[in-house]
């Protein structure tokens, strides 16, 4: 009979938020505004990509799926958190917390694959220019997104079915705003050290071996980077690959400290306030840094600012 129970759960109740009861109004509003700005700034950078033909590059490529990518993991998480913010009980039917989980680890997981991409294209650029046009051709840059996308969808299918197979005790309350891999974990119940170990393992392929593939590309770059003369040509260089850099160690920093520290470390105000950061502020961060960086994106923003504003006759 109490197993039967612990296989009753038909809900989960998100208690993210609950300690700040007062201020979730206010809440609400800045996370709508951040969200409506995020969506903007990611509209913005895919549609001056796609009008102007200098950004048809390789480099821009990636970034339009990125801006993409962000955008729908936003999608997966924060339109649900502004109604439970307003909402008096904020529930998830067990399907649908399965569902979410599983978007969230397919688009993260994709986000990690792709910026190893976008290493391996900024290595091939700056290291091996002659061959660039060849190397990274239109087959090769679409290759290299489904393989990321292929790596997201087998970690997200194996991670959420191990998880969503285990029973769970009557209590169904989430210490979090989404689910999460851990806060779900943290209210299952017989799950195996097997399991927990495969998902951490699945952690592992989906965080350290991209950085790994990154950290290669850019210790070769560097390496290609001290070896030109003038000074200029070396900032020139290094200057394309700043606003990847600067991405890279936020979203490592925050996936790595919420799914590769030992669980006795786990702490849920600590995790809330980390997944609001990278669920919320970094997909905002990473369009301003890539567009404010770039002065040929800027420039191309310019002339389709300039072609809407005045339509030739």
């Amino acid at each position: 009979m109490e197993r039967v129970n612990e296989t009753l759960v038909r809900e989960f109740i998100f208690l993210g938020f609950s300690s700040l009861a007062r201020l979730q109004p206010l809440l609400f509003v800045i996370f709508l505004l951040l969200y409506l700005f995020t969506l903007g700034t990611n509209a913005i950078i895919v549609s001056t990509i796609v009008l102007d033909r200098a950004l048809h590059t390789p480099m821009y490529f990636f970034l339009a799926v990125l801006s993409c990518s962000e955008t729908c993991y936003t999608f997966v998480i924060v339109p649900k958190m502004l109604v439970d913010l307003l909402a008096l009980k904020k529930t998830i039917s067990f399907l649908g917390c399965a569902i979410q989980m599983s978007a969230f680890l397919f688009l993260g997981c994709s986000h990690s694959f792709l910026l190893a991409a976008m290493g391996y294209d900024r290595y091939v650029a700056i290291c091996d220019p002659l061959c660039y046009s060849v190397l990274m051709g239109h087959g090769a840059c679409v290759g290299l997104v489904a393989a990321a996308c292929a790596c997201g969808f087998t970690v997200s299918l194996v991670t959420t079915s191990l998880i969503f197979h285990l029973p769970f005790h009557a209590s169904n309350q989430l210490h979090h705003f989404f689910c999460d891999i851990s806060p779900v974990l943290k209210v299952a119940s017989h799950h195996s050290s097997l399991s927990q170990l495969v998902i951490f393992m699945l952690g592992v392929f989906a965080l350290v071996i991209p950085l790994s593939l990154i950290l290669v590309s850019y210790i070769r770059i560097i390496a290609a980077i001290l070896k030109i003369p003038s000074s200029g040509g070396k900032y020139k260089a290094f200057s394309t690959c700043a606003s990847h850099l600067i991405v890279v160690t936020v979203h490592y920093g925050c996936a790595s400290f919420i799914y590769l520290r030992p669980k006795s470390n786990y702490s849920s105000s600590q995790d809330t306030l980390i997944s609001v950061f990278y669920t919320i502020l970094t997909p905002l961060f990473n369009p301003m840094i890539y567009s404010l960086r770039n002065k040929e994106f800027k420039s191309a923003l310019r002339r389709a600012i300039g072609q809407t504003s005045y339509p030739a006759n």
